[in-house]
């Protein structure tokens, strides 16, 4: 313990107060060498460092110590109980001064195996102004590679849950003016209502915070060390002037989107106005720094019949009421594909096989040997010529263009029904649907480009007869015995929607995939491991676009 300091005991916690600077732990560290350094040669151990399992007792004993040289802020003495303590030395002492800490209280919980919970109540001081930023961590202890002896695991996440490599904690004049971020209607959008606004608010902070007025304020943040990772704030010391920001979101719309996807586990919503592009809505579930409905990309399974249908349309192929194959199987190149069940259409139409999602009519109505270079490129020529994938989206956040690489032999096929390289976030999907529905593209954006003079991508404008036979396909869909009819029974007319599933490597069950639009709004969902794309992501977009 530092010369001077004074130990009182607060419940069971011990509270080191030095040179009037006060930091918390419940027992002090005393004089043990860590890190993985050699043993001193004159231990009876030295010739044989402890091995097996961390015991009980080492546990207990290497958490306390850890976390009350943490605590009383001798970071050296911390970082050795770690097995990096290079690492963990600039850490500690970077939480200490680069986040103004003038005292931390820490109390442990009970441990799970080699894991000890506890709790931090660290008090932020910052130019006369203090406050509290009470949270939850904890750490885990194993045994050294070389020593043998019970070290606490390093990770930048052991001093705060949101810290990762290259974060630091800090205090002092916030990097951006705060913004009030506003829907189009004037209704105020803050994460605590729309959770899954975070990230994206964050960022909008970050890019517009100094474009729309206002002042900044004095905060304590989690610096991303990353242009591309937004920064966390964690506690406001004195609030800026906020400047607004109106962005495109319908706050009703918002609202029924964070229902939704608390439905089911790993879901992603995204909902389009398809006459401007506007998104009307973004949410995750659950809610993480990368916003996988905006930058997700992952196989977007049978909604990709959507491009595939009007591939044939415009290169003449089939028209919806042309008749076509729908046989259980097909072979492509010797790879076998099949229908759900191996399930078969009689004497049926292109209406009828997108409706009930056939795989075996948009692999064979192509074929791999008459056609072979229009299986080999014109897939992905249609999904940026006609839907803008693959072009760079400007929407005002990061967000993913989607991905429709060219391909060759068995991808060819695989890339009809959504398998393969091509990968797609619920905007891109949701976007597949606005652009069906409103006849042309347009880039979807979630703040006007005039802020910053973005770019938007385009495309060509889709002819009148494969607009209409588009809609004709997805409308049908939603009728009768089409997969998506279930799922959009109680939404309003003018609509269509499809339905699809994606394999993805040894994943038991495949993603649900949903896209569908009512009216002047379109949605796609994606719910991972959800199964058929009626049963699990349908219910998430028809209550969105019910919302609409």
């Amino acid at each position: 313990m530092r010369s001077g300091a004074k130990v009182a005991i607060a419940g069971s916690v011990f509270v080191v107060v030095a040179g009037g600077v006060g930091y918390g732990g419940y027992n002090l560290w005393n004089g043990v060498m860590g890190g993985d350094a050699s043993p001193d040669p004159r231990s009876a151990s030295a010739s044989s460092p402890r091995t097996g399992p961390v015991t009980g007792e080492e546990i207990t004993t290497t958490a306390r110590d850890f976390l009350a040289a943490w605590a009383a802020g001798e970071s050296d003495k911390a970082a050795q109980l770690t097995n990096d303590p290079v690492t963990a030395g600039t850490a500690v002492l970077s939480y200490r001064e680069g986040a103004k800490v003038a005292k931390a209280v820490i109390t442990p919980g009970a441990a799970v195996g080699a894991t000890v919970p506890f709790t931090v109540k660290a008090t932020i001081s910052y130019e006369g102004v203090t406050k509290d930023l009470s949270y939850a961590s904890e750490l885990t202890v194993v045994r050294g590679q070389t020593t043998g002896r019970p070290l606490v695991k390093w990770q930048p996440a052991v001093l705060h849950p949101k810290l990762t490599a290259g974060a630091t904690l800090r205090t002092g004049p916030a990097k951006t003016a705060t913004i009030k971020a506003v829907d189009h209607n004037g209704v105020e959008l803050t994460a605590e209502k729309y959770p899954s606004l975070r990230p994206v608010l964050a960022t909008l902070r970050e890019r517009y915070g100094s474009k729309v007025g206002g002042s900044t304020g004095v905060e304590t943040w989690i610096d991303s060390g990353s242009e591309a990772v937004p920064d966390t704030t964690l506690l406001v010391l004195s609030k800026g002037r906020p400047g607004t920001l109106k962005t495109t979101i319908d706050a009703g719309v918002q609202a029924a989107a964070e229902k939704a996807v608390k439905s089911y586990d790993r879901t992603s919503v995204t909902a389009i106005e398809p006459s401007t592009g506007a998104i009307r809505a973004v949410a995750n579930n659950p809610v993480t720094e990368f916003n996988t409905a905006l930058s997700g990309g992952q196989a977007p399974g049978s909604t990709m019949k959507i491009v595939t249908a009007t591939m044939m349309m415009q290169h003449g192929l089939a028209k919806p009421d042309s008749r076509v194959e729908c046989p259980p199987t097909v072979t492509w190149y010797g790879y076998l594909f099949q229908n759900l069940k191996k399930f078969k259409i009689d004497n049926g139409t292109l209406t009828d096989a997108f409706s009930q999602s056939c795989n075996t009519t948009f692999i064979k109505a192509i074929g791999p040997l008459d056609k072979k270079d229009l299986a080999d490129t014109a897939l992905g020529e249609t999904a940026r010529r006609s839907f803008g994938i693959g072009e760079e989206w400007n929407i005002g956040v990061p967000a993913s263009n989607g991905s429709v690489p060219e391909s060759t032999g068995t991808e060819s096929a695989a890339s009809y029904i959504g398998q393969g390289k091509i990968t797609m976030s619920a905007l891109n999907v949701a976007s597949l649907s606005a652009t069906a529905k409103n006849g042309r593209f347009l880039q979807p954006y979630l703040v006007a480009k005039e802020l910053d003079d973005r770019e938007f991508a385009t495309a060509e404008p889709l002819s009148e007869e494969v607009a209409s036979g588009l809609r004709t396909l997805m409308k049908a869909a939603t009728t009768g015995n089409g997969t998506a009819a279930e799922a959009m029974a109680g939404v309003p007319s003018p609509k269509g929607a499809k339905t699809g599933s994606a394999e993805v490597g040894d994943q038991a069950t495949s993603n649900s995939w949903f896209t569908g639009y009512s009216g002047d709004l379109a949605a796609a969902a994606i719910v991972e491991g959800g199964g058929h794309g009626g049963d699990a992501a349908g219910p998430v977009v028809a209550r969105v676009l019910k919302a609409g």
